[in-house]
């Protein structure tokens, strides 16, 4: 069957978007692996000589440096390796480090799977569902961190002004959801007076925490520990509760009930602020570059038993609590931040 000249170049096209793929999960296999820093503390070295000081077995290493040097991520000199420019960039403390995109890769076609199966029957099984790709949940807190940190700090603190106003006070901060503690550890570099408290519901991430906020010196004025975002306990009235990207965690089972419920930990004049990808009010938008990760995000989510949220759903549910809210939003639209006052 012959085919013109424009179904040639859909199919270039396709084959091209096949090896993206390919290469990231190439790349994933040498991140979590450590193959991609154990080359670059050995310089330059035999695919054997890396097995050794990854302790990785040696065949599936041989395999691997010739898929990797396929993809650019290594240069070969007779049998030995060492990395590209690529290749270093797949360095996890690399500065704009791509270890995130090869991470969030794999998760999205296991999310993907799991919901090309669930389809059928229509169960929506929960965020264990995250859990079930081994490989990629010890970095989950990595890929965030390295995705959001630096815009939080350096773009959003700087035009919200309750953080400023929270550190002028030497206020007290709780992250719900926190994490490995990146949000939390952001703010405290940026605003030296905050103190903080982080919940979150899975020990790996409470651990994590609390390593990165002794390294950088912030465990004096940071906390960490395990709290259930549907069953959490904060113990006093706090000046801000803020949540970020976790809200929609919690929405379907009555997301105003449980902003209600936010409110009464609050002292007078105190605030929630969430942060959310921002569901679009129009589908058209679901097609520009800055838009279109949300439609698999939301597929994703809805394996997970939840939904996307759009800035306006949380502005009423807050101003049926009581709460005046406020919308900054960043990354062409695609991300809000609703602040909410408690009147004073």
């Amino acid at each position: 069957m012959a085919f013109d000249a424009g179904e040639q170049d859909l199919k270039q096209q396709f084959r091209a978007m096949a090896q993206g793929s390919q290469s990231l999960v190439v790349a994933f296999v040498g991140i979590t692996n450590g193959l991609f820093p154990a080359l670059d503390r050995l310089g330059k070295a035999s695919a054997d000589a890396m097995a050794i000081e990854a302790r990785r077995d040696a065949g599936y290493v041989r395999r691997w440096c010739d898929a990797a040097y396929a993809f650019g991520y290594l240069e070969a000199d007779g049998e030995k390796f060492r990395l590209s420019g690529t290749g270093a960039a797949m360095l996890p403390d690399a500065p704009e480090t791509l270890v995130p995109m090869a991470v969030q890769t794999v998760l999205n076609a296991h999310v993907a799977e799991r919901a090309a199966e669930l389809t059928a029957n229509g169960e929506r099984p929960g965020e264990h569902v995250l859990g079930e790709c081994r490989m990629a949940a010890p970095w989950y807190g990595f890929m965030f961190e390295t995705t959001h940190a630096a815009f939080f700090e350096q773009e959003v603190c700087p035009a919200v002004p309750i953080f400023r106003e929270v550190d002028e006070k030497g206020g007290m901060i709780v992250d719900l959801g926190c994490g490995n503690g990146w949000y939390l550890r952001a703010l405290a570099r940026r605003c030296h007076a905050v103190h903080g408290l982080g919940l979150d519901g899975f020990d790996e991430n409470i651990v994590q925490a609390k390593r990165h906020a002794e390294a950088e010196g912030l465990d004096g004025r940071l906390r960490f520990t395990l709290g259930d975002l549907h069953d959490f306990a904060i113990g006093a009235e706090v000046d801000l509760i803020a949540m970020n990207r976790a809200l929609h965690h919690v929405w379907e089972k009555g997301g105003e009930a449980f902003l209600a419920r936010l409110r009464t930990h609050l002292r007078p004049g105190g605030a929630v602020a969430i942060w959310e990808p921002d569901w679009p009010a129009e589908r058209s938008l679901l097609r520009s570059p800055s838009h279109r990760h949300l439609a698999f995000q939301n597929l994703s989510e809805h394996v997970q038993g939840n939904h996307l949220l759009c800035a306006e759903e949380i502005v009423a549910a807050f101003r049926a609590v009581g709460m005046r809210p406020e919308v900054f939003r960043f990354r062409g639209g695609a991300e809000s931040f609703v602040v909410a006052r408690k009147p004073a």
